[in-house]
């Protein structure tokens, strides 16, 4: 594929970024794409390698070398018709998803991998340009009706798929505006949100109902919901986890993501009684991933005195680990381009009290180093070394731990069963819940996950609910060997 030399010719390029004392001064997109030249090139470096291992690490099983090779050939209307068959909104994946494709390039042993993930995103940015993404209603109605609950990547995916097997689809968002966690969740520096408005107005001409400000079983009755012929479950793992620590209620710990949440709401006008800012303060980030990256970028841009990270586990390695081998995703150093604004990053660092003040204000946190005993056969054992106890300044602490789980409500309120880590129990493959025409996919059901497995659960869901519904389905689906099907 692509050009046969293209990789022994070419070096890789990234776009590039807006000098750090521009961007943090707003919240829009700071990236500079490449010139198309140089994305011709870039899609001539994907080699004829016989077996593409980016299929098997792509979660979609997107066909990259296909449109690689179209970029290389300056076909680029058929660059996006190949990506958007089997992903439905690469504008997003190519600008939040970590590109385990990338990791799995076969390139990626001898050399920097193709730029996978920045050739999707110039595809459909052109796409959107040219104006070759057009709603696709479905020609026949079925007559079916699909409630899908949650807005989320899964939720529009799920929702896309089964309005163009000609079901009726109502999806159900319980904020003011749709996206999920792609809306308020994700910084505007990392996705501005006028991305998920193209993309809604498709959908929407497409024929799709989106309903907002519907929480279903707080504020819309479940047995309305019943009334459907199917319902999907797409409401994310929306459960923080928080931390067993003294002062964990002080005034100035905060959740990361109501921070960000805040934040976002106001770039977009709204008033946030309250919000919480990191103007002025010392900030400490507790989490060392994607989540604690974002309200870094974001301290940085209400203007904190300073930004410190805390990560309990140990510094990855700046290369590759052994104990992750190619082509598995890598135990590796991942420097974001919130980290490069300002941050002092720690690792195996572990909070042991949050510091208050007469009036119950956060005024510092006391830690200790920690190292990590590892024995075979049982699970990792957390070691405090003695002397190592510090005191940090910090008028605001925000929690980025992550999530355990999806909230438990609605499966309460529907009888749904949950398995061991909490998550809607859904039969594998299929999706389907012990109620049998109500599905889950996304992180509701597998857990917090990538941007990437919503989307493709999402996807599969809506090919098994087409199936119960109709008893067949022409909607394209992966098999077991990870490759697409029925395109």
């Amino acid at each position: 594929m692509g050009k046969v030399t293209g990789f022994k010719e070419f070096e890789r390029k990234d776009e590039s970024y807006k000098p750090v004392k521009d961007r943090v001064k707003h919240y829009n997109e700071f990236t500079v794409p490449l010139k198309d030249k140089d994305m011709t090139e870039q899609g001539s470096r994907c080699m004829d390698c016989g077996i593409p291992f980016c299929h098997s690490g792509c979660p979609l099983g997107n066909l990259i070398p296909d449109f690689n090779h179209m970029v290389h050939q300056g076909e680029w209307q058929k660059a996006s018709w190949i990506l958007h068959s089997t992903n439905n909104f690469p504008e997003f994946t190519g600008r939040l998803c970590p590109a385990p494709c990338e990791q799995a390039c076969v390139l990626g042993i001898i050399e920097d991998p193709v730029s996978i993930e920045n050739i999707e995103k110039s595809i459909v940015e052109r796409a959107f340009k040219e104006g070759w993404i057009k709603p696709q209603p479905p020609k026949v109605r079925t007559g079916k009706t699909i409630a899908v609950v949650g807005s989320g990547p899964a939720g529009l995916a799920a929702a896309q798929q089964l309005n163009r097997a000609g079901h009726t689809v109502t999806v159900f968002e319980r904020d003011d505006a749709i996206g999920g966690l792609l809306r308020y969740g994700i910084p505007n520096f990392k996705m501005e949100k006028g991305i998920i408005d193209r993309r809604l107005a498709i959908l929407e001409a497409e024929g799709i109902v989106f309903k907002t400000n519907v929480n279903v079983g707080v504020n819309y009755d479940v047995e309305e919901l019943k009334k459907f012929d199917a319902i999907v479950l797409c409401g994310g793992a929306t459960e923080r986890r928080s931390l067993p620590t003294p002062g964990i209620d002080a005034d100035g710990v905060v959740q990361a993501m109501d921070f960000l949440t805040q934040q976002t709401k106001v770039v977009f006008g709204q008033k946030v009684k309250n919000q919480v800012l990191a103007t002025g303060k010392n900030v400490i980030v507790i989490g060392g991933g994607d989540t604690g990256s974002d309200c870094i970028g974001t301290s940085n841009r209400q203007g904190a005195k300073s930004v410190v990270n805390f990560e309990i586990m140990p510094k990855p390695p700046g290369h590759r680990s052994s104990t992750t081998p190619w082509p598995y995703w890598p135990l590796q150093l991942k420097t974001s381009t919130s980290h490069k604004e300002g941050v002092e990053r720690n690792w195996l660092i572990n909070t042991k009290e949050f510091v208050t003040n007469a009036k119950g204000k956060l005024t510092a946190l006391k830690t200790v180093n920690v190292e990590w005993e590892m024995v075979p056969g049982e699970r990792p054992k957390l070691i405090e070394i003695a002397g190592t106890e510090k005191t940090w300044k910090c008028d605001l602490a925000l929690l980025a731990l992550g999530f355990t789980g999806p909230e438990s409500t609605l499966a309460e309120k529907l009888g749904l069963e949950r398995d061991v880590r909490s998550n809607y129990k859904a039969e594998y493959g299929k999706y389907q819940t012990n109620i049998p025409n109500i599905f889950t996919a996304g992180d509701m059901r597998r857990g917090q996950s990538l941007i990437v497995w919503a989307i493709s659960e999402g996807r599969e869901a809506a090919r098994q609910v087409d199936i119960y519904l109709m008893g067949k389905s022409d909607l394209a689906t992966k098999n077991e060997e990870g490759d697409l099907v029925g395109l």
